[in-house]
């Protein structure tokens, strides 16, 4: 204890956390390989709803020709977005197709000329200095931008000035502290300028004061390369924050930065403060300028069944299939595919399913790593407290778990905020009994939300 205080000038970042929490391992080995570029597969399936929100509206029609960037749908309303095509090719098809989900939804079934290449076939270069707060709103809206930490909530919503009051400051999330993801790390070392860029246009559109970029101190490099990269004003800083999961949820991160606890039923707007993750901002910082839409994204392909691990810019709509086969996971199961990061991440309901603008990482694993038999078995709650250890919400899963068992779902609603729950799964992966709590949660939830309705 008396060495502790002697180290925090030099290890600033100790104070930079939560509480609670869970350490799971890292299983970051793609961080140090470059970008590589995905080819076209020669059929593309993109669903209208990429979105949290109302699915956009077709603009095209079965046999017509489009090219790369090209609007292909518009968005339905304010919480809506637009759908670029991804690549040169005629449109086969506007029919339901299955997705990740196990839903079937309306989408845009291209198929891709042989010939097709990465040029932008559409799109003019604005003149983004000249451009209005509103009209920043306007172009990320055009663009197709949305949340591409996963959730997929509509970027131009989140840059729009609230009418609760006044932001002044933007936090960006570089924590990335799912396992195994490494989008982000390598869009931080590659895409520098393009961030920097990015956040410039979002704090002119919020109005904000000054943007701090929280990035957890294993990724040293970005850290540093971030910061060699900073604008003399002083309006964007960064800041490590220390390594532990889940850092990144946006509650953890503002109280990890600014030191500030954002109330229960309240959002972060109301205390001044937008949080955005920096693959998002970095797509704007690179898109906007030469008025492009998101066609493609940056995805983690790795675990132990994939040949060839690392991030690849995968063309949107790409079937998951497609992926694997190039990455080198053949005759994979999709048993063994998790899309997005293992802890909060959801498994394939099939190789034939696209991805999508909120897919972040495809994990593919094999029978040595998928629990089986009495490794899953779900044994009664022994009252070991581990789970209210590690709640970074500080709630009881224990109660919420014997609750959700007896299908109380209004008392865990209204006695024991079941609602601030945000599904990180640390009580389900700390749980010795292998009770599924995390799936539960889910469960109530939307059943309480069928009640409301």
């Amino acid at each position: 204890m008396g060495l502790f205080p002697f180290c925090m000038p030099y290890f600033p970042f100790l104070n930079k956390t939560f509480p609670r929490g869970i350490h799971p391992a890292d299983n970051k080995s793609t961080a140090t390989i470059p970008i590589r570029r995905l080819p076209f597969a020669t059929q593309l399936t993109l669903p209208l709803n990429q979105h949290i929100g109302k699915q956009a509206l077709p603009m095209v029609q079965p046999g017509q020709e489009v090219v790369r960037g090209q609007p292909i749908a518009r968005a339905d309303g304010f919480m809506s977005v637009p759908l670029h095509a991804p690549a040169d090719g005629v449109v086969e098809a506007i029919e339901p197709r299955p997705t990740a989900q196990g839903t079937w939804m309306d989408s845009i079934v291209l198929r891709v000329f042989d010939a097709s290449t990465q040029e932008y076939g559409w799109g003019e270069p604005q003149d983004m200095d000249g451009l209005t707060p509103e009209g920043i709103v306007r172009a990320v809206w055009d663009a197709g931008l949305v949340g591409l930490g996963g959730a997929a909530f509509p970027s131009h919503v989140k840059i729009t000035p609230p009418k609760e009051g006044r932001v002044h400051t933007l936090v960006v999330n570089g924590c990335e502290c799912e396992p195994y993801l490494t989008c982000d790390h390598r869009l931080m070392l590659e895409l520098t300028d393009d961030l920097i860029t990015g956040i410039g246009y979002a704090l002119r559109a919020l109005g904000a004061e000054r943007a701090v970029i929280g990035v957890e101190d294993n990724k040293q490099d970005a850290v540093e390369a971030i910061r060699r990269k900073l604008p003399e004003n002083g309006l964007i800083d960064v800041q490590a924050v220390r390594t532990k999961y889940p850092q990144g949820a946006e509650k953890m991160l503002i109280h990890s930065l600014l030191g500030l606890d954002v109330p229960t039923g309240k959002r972060a707007s109301e205390l001044g403060v937008v949080v955005n993750n920096v693959g998002t901002l970095a797509m704007m910082g690179r898109l906007l300028p030469q008025g492009h839409g998101l066609t493609e994204r940056v995805v983690t392909v790795t675990g132990p069944g994939i040949a060839r691990p690392g991030d690849y810019w995968v063309p949107l709509g790409t079937p998951m299939r497609h992926v694997l086969d190039w990455a080198g996971a053949p005759g994979v199961s999709a048993r063994e595919i998790i899309l997005g990061g293992p802890m909060m991440g959801q498994a394939v309901a099939s190789l034939d399913v696209p991805v999508t603008k909120g897919v972040s990482g495809i994990l593919v694993f094999d029978d040595r790593h998928i629990p089986s038999g009495q490794d899953r078995r779900v044994r009664p709650c022994i009252k070991c407290g581990e789970c209210l250890r590690v709640c970074p919400m500080g709630l009881n899963p224990s109660m919420l778990g014997m609750l959700a068992a007896k299908a109380e779902y209004d008392a865990m609603g209204s006695t024991f905020h079941l609602g601030d729950c945000f599904e990180c799964g640390s009580c389900t992966y700390v749980c010795p009994s292998n009770i599924p709590l995390v799936q539960q949660f889910r469960v109530a939830k939307a059943i309480l939300r069928e009640r409301a309705a």
